[in-house]
């Protein structure tokens, strides 16, 4: 059965999952591969950028580098990302093989899709110099957490995922933080809470804890810094997270050209698609406070969200920067219900329609709510 066949025939979502099944897993697979030198990424916001920026930054000067991320936009490729670009079907393919084989049928029909892709990253990286590895849902009990890693970085932690990770600041924290090993980059954090929760772990487990500065890499060039992303139209989030990446590569001592982010396109990272239409994934509010201080215009907002994100306060925190709101149809068992969404529309007291795939060349534009509502939105342009 080919890949594309084989993960159709799994659900994406899961009510409870069973965390000792992918380590069952990884105890069969590891004899048979190499673990290049690993980070791995925790935390609820910046952690697709952060990576693919310091991933691009390491294989720009040379070295041969994997990224793992999640979900996608539009095509599957894009969670596996190998040398520059999305790996091929047939890479793909070939690992999705050599992995079936070593699991076996069993194994294999019983991980979970994400347990099973991430296990297929590690067989495609396997020959890597470096291996980049973003945590799905959580850290501790993430599927990415199997393997060991040189370096943990713990990006912006706020909340969301509460049915799996905790009601609170603090049980969001430490489930995520949960995950580190040898040492981990702290970095700059909304919440002081995050914080301490991290210097407690860290001491307990014995792991050396870096807190980020946020004027830069340690290695200095704040100003430059400053220079490539005002030339990239970056927001102010996207230099903080490439701030963490090129730190991550110091404390590695992987040596990286910081002009080379000139040649790095963040995808749906507050990313300018046309003149007047800006796509960004987020879907929390703290992504939502994040582009509301990117925005230097009244916009008017393309979204939606699912069900299990605090969308009434994602709205309330971009009111101020949106003229109104067009909702747009997303293709989601988890979607939130069109009616509650006008309902949270209503009570923050905003204008709204329904997206008609007709843009304004007048007006400024705002894709924004989860993956779902930017892969719609290409979808019904055709981009």
């Amino acid at each position: 059965m080919n890949l594309n066949i084989f993960l159709e025939s799994k659900p994406l979502y899961y009510k409870e999952i069973d965390h000792k099944r992918v380590h069952s897993a990884y105890v069969l697979l590891k004899p048979h591969i190499k673990r290049p030198k690993t980070i791995h990424i925790v935390g609820t916001n910046g952690k697709g950028s952060t990576g693919r920026i310091l991933a691009h930054l390491a294989y720009k000067i040379g070295l041969s580098v994997g990224h793992y991320s999640s979900p996608h936009i539009l095509k599957f490729n894009e969670r596996i990302w190998l040398n520059g670009s999305d790996a091929s079907a047939e890479i793909l393919e070939i690992a999705h093989q050599r992995l079936f084989a070593i699991l076996g049928q069993g194994m294999a029909d019983a991980l979970s899709y994400f347990e099973y892709t991430t296990l297929l990253a590690f067989v495609v990286f396997e020959n890597c110099d470096l291996m980049v590895l973003e945590a799905g849902l959580g850290g501790e009990f993430d599927a990415t957490n199997v393997c060991d890693k040189e370096l943990s970085i713990i990006t912006p932690i706020g909340i969301d995922h509460q049915a799996f990770l905790g009601e609170t600041i603090e049980e969001i924290a430490a489930t995520k933080i949960r995950s580190i090993q040898k040492q981990a980059l702290l970095a700059p954090q909304v919440y002081d809470e995050v914080v301490e929760v991290a210097k407690e772990i860290a001491e307990d487990v014995g792991v050396t804890l870096v807190v980020a500065q946020n004027e830069g890499s340690n290695k200095g060039h704040p100003y430059k810094l400053q220079e490539l992303v005002e030339a990239k139209g970056w927001a102010d989030y996207l230099m903080e997270n490439a701030s963490v990446a090129m730190q991550a590569l110091d404390i590695l001592d992987i040596a990286y050209d910081m002009n080379d982010l000139m040649s790095l396109e963040l995808f749906g990272r507050f990313y300018a698609l046309t003149k007047n239409i800006r796509i960004d994934v987020g879907h929390n509010p703290l992504a939502a406070r994040a582009i509301e201080k990117a925005l230097d215009k009244k916009v008017v907002l393309i979204y939606n969200s699912l069900d299990d994100k605090d969308y009434e306060e994602v709205l309330r925190i971009l009111k101020s920067k949106v003229k109104r709101v067009e909702i747009i149809k997303i293709d989601s068992q988890r979607a939130t219900t069109l009616e509650e969404i006008e309902k949270a529309l209503e009570t923050v007291g905003l204008d709204y329609s329904y997206y008609e795939n007709k843009i304004d060349e007048n007006e400024n534009y705002l894709v924004f709510g989860s993956f779902y509502v930017v892969e719609a939105f290409l979808k019904q342009r055709k981009v």
